[in-house]
């Protein structure tokens, strides 16, 4: 009880720090103080993306992938109270990244076509015409939360049921049973007991905090 007790005091002291001293702690390698700045950015990066057009599942890739060049750039940025800054930066240039890359209308000036590029100027930053008063509805940023949580477990397991997962449960179209087998150089027979496995395995990651 003393140790919760004490955990929850150590959650509350870092969720009561400024950006700039959170990203500091975030540096200094505290996977709890990662886990609070994530809390406390994910809605603000979901609903770029979602504001844009995106699908659900896109805006969870926005989400990663702001996120990972997060983790990656961290020690290179020079001002970290701009850190909220930063993630809304990288989460437009993802946006239009897949705004680019998928060709959607969207009510925007046109992408389409255009190539990616680093500069925002350049880009005139169409995300700035949206609308500012268009919240990120609870049921979305729920399903979208729980996407990212499920491509995290994926991610998490072994490089073989990864691929296993992926080909049977991750792909645009359903793919036959014969030709994962033949992907995966195993007997079409054993899918079954395969699926079974890895979606246990599944359940175990997701049920972890």
């Amino acid at each position: 009880m003393a140790s919760s007790a004490a955990m929850t005091r150590a959650v509350t002291q870092l969720e009561e720090l400024s950006d700039e001293a959170l990203a500091q702690r975030c540096r200094q390698g505290e996977q709890a103080a990662w886990n609070t700045l994530v809390r406390r950015f994910q809605r603000l990066i979901y609903t770029v993306p979602r504001r844009a057009g995106l699908s659900e599942a896109q805006a969870a890739d926005v989400f990663q992938a702001t996120f990972t060049r997060l983790h990656e750039h961290l020690h290179r940025i020079d001002d970290l109270s701009r850190v909220r800054a930063w993630l809304v930066t990288t989460a437009r240039r993802e946006t239009l990244r897949l705004l680019n890359e998928n060709a959607r209308q969207v009510d925007l000036a046109p992408v389409a076509g255009r190539g990616n590029t680093d500069n925002d100027a350049d880009l005139g930053d169409p995300l700035d015409r949206l609308p500012a008063d268009s919240p990120l509805q609870e049921d979305a940023l729920s399903a979208l939360q729980q996407h990212h949580r499920l491509r995290q477990a994926v991610d998490r397991l072994d490089p073989r049921s990864r691929q296993f997962v992926e080909l049977l449960f991750l792909q645009e179209e359903p793919m036959p049973y014969a030709e994962i087998a033949l992907r995966l150089g195993m007997a079409e027979g054993s899918i079954g007991p395969t699926r079974a496995r890895c979606l246990a395995k599944l359940r175990e990651l997701l049920a972890l905090p």
